[in-house]
């Protein structure tokens, strides 16, 4: 089943909806059978009962959005809490050896992760600006996994349990920001909170149960600039795997439905680990980001001037 926000053009209030089978869209709050003011109140309905809501939607009868009479907010709009890890090797690896940099042996212990900015989300097809005074805009091709029940001090072995689904998370970074701030020994900061793409919308777990084998999860991930591919990688190359990144994202910490993880980019997926030279250089206003995984859909966005 796909979830999503969406904002109709005939009004200011988002809605949000589930997909039909025929591609149309409707309203989660009448299939439910109460109130869905955002996406995270009826994530735990939706996973406890998630066959029934299916059924409903297969024979519903009543009003259906169609694509033209929306746009696509984020699938959550401002989740409780945004972890973003950094749990693929290669692409640790790589960054660390551009700037001269050996791996840190504590990034095989455990994995790490920063909060980012709830708030600063861009749903799909939204336009992207780079922040005040930099010129090093880059993407990063992540894979978002939604929480869908509550849970402290999470086990592996229950954490699948605990995920309602998956979206396509692209966060944004300004690379000349982000190298001055790391050297203090914090952050990122500046250098990623003005905007994380995500969407076009949540894909449930059940979706995806067949590429799921033990902790690992098997999805093909791309980018494309412009139309050029520039990025491919897959879900199942994460050195700590989605149920390791949620066991230590709930350890002494209680985690919330709507609550978003990022896993960190996958190797090859941004410019600085590629490389500007090897690319069309950082992002510029006109380029069009587009991130692809299988199953979940293309999330894209136009850079555009800051204003």
């Amino acid at each position: 089943m796909r979830l999503a926000t969406l904002l109709p053009h005939a009004s200011v209030e988002p809605v949000v909806a589930a997909a039909a089978p025929d591609g149309t869209w409707i309203e989660l709050a009448g299939l439910i059978g109460r109130p869905v003011p955002r996406l995270e109140d009826g994530l735990p309905w939706v996973s406890a009962h998630l066959a029934h809501t299916a059924e409903r939607a297969a024979g519903w009868t009543g009003p259906r959005y169609r694509e033209s009479e929306f746009l696509f907010l984020p699938p959550v709009l401002r989740p409780p809490a945004f972890r973003d890890f950094y749990a693929f090797e290669q692409h640790v690896k790589t960054c660390r050896a551009r700037r001269g940099l050996e791996m840190v042996p504590a990034w095989y212990d455990l994995p790490v992760f920063y909060f980012s900015n709830p708030s600063a989300l861009v749903g799909h097809e939204g336009e992207v600006n780079a922040p005040a005074g930099s010129q090093e805009l880059d993407f990063e091709l992540e894979l978002g996994i939604i929480i869908g029940r509550a849970g402290r001090d999470i086990a592996v072995e229950r954490a699948w349990d605990h995920v309602a689904g998956f979206t396509i998370l692209n966060d944004f970074s300004a690379r000349d920001l982000q190298r001055i701030e790391v050297t203090v020994g914090l952050g990122p900061a500046k250098g990623k909170d003005f905007a994380t793409g995500l969407g076009p919308w949540l894909v449930t777990r059940d979706a995806c149960a067949d590429r799921i084998t033990g902790e690992k999860l098997d999805l093909e991930m791309v980018a494309r600039v412009n139309g050029r591919e520039l990025s491919r990688g897959n879900v199942a190359a994460l050195h700590h795997s989605i149920p390791r990144l949620i066991a230590q994202a709930s350890r002494d910490a209680e985690l919330f439905p709507g609550d978003l993880i990022g896993t960190g980019t996958v190797g090859t997926g941004c410019i600085l680990e590629l490389g500007p030279e090897n690319t069309d250089g950082w992002l510029k206003p006109g380029d069009v980001v587009e991130l692809e995984i299988e199953r979940l859909g293309v999330l894209r966005h136009r850079v555009v001037a800051r204003r």
